[in-house]
């Protein structure tokens, strides 16, 4: 999801992020903003672009140490399974924030693998 930015900024929000239009701190504070409802709504459509970037469980670990979330958290330990839980909606809103981060960060982590993999025989 992109929300467009007041003043004419750069997009933000989680396409934002993987495109590298802004940061995950600028995200996380655009996410944090958001009531409860829109946070899991975000949160399931992420995870739904994580999904579809078929996301491994390397990209997991590497995603979990980009986002700066410990690896024990929920979020993170569920992005890590083999294969990945994606009931990060479920978590209780405190986990939100941190869901976030994971979910950003291991979809670009996925992202990015699969651009470089483009057209590769």
């Amino acid at each position: 999801m992109t929300v467009a930015a007041p003043s004419g900024a750069q997009p933000i929000g989680s396409l934002g992020i993987v495109q590298g239009l802004c940061t995950l701190d600028d995200g996380v504070g655009w996410f944090s903003g958001l009531t409860p409802t829109c946070r899991q709504g975000v949160l399931r459509e992420v995870a739904g672009y994580a999904m579809q970037a078929h996301i491994t469980a390397a990209d997991g670990r590497a995603g979990v140490a980009r986002s700066g979330v410990k690896p024990t958290a929920n979020p993170s330990v569920m992005i890590c399974m083999d294969p990945p839980r994606y009931g990060f909606a479920g978590l209780p809103s405190a986990e939100h924030i941190k869901a976030f981060r994971v979910l950003v960060s291991v979809f670009a982590v996925a992202d990015t693998r699969r651009r470089g993999c483009v057209g590769a025989t």
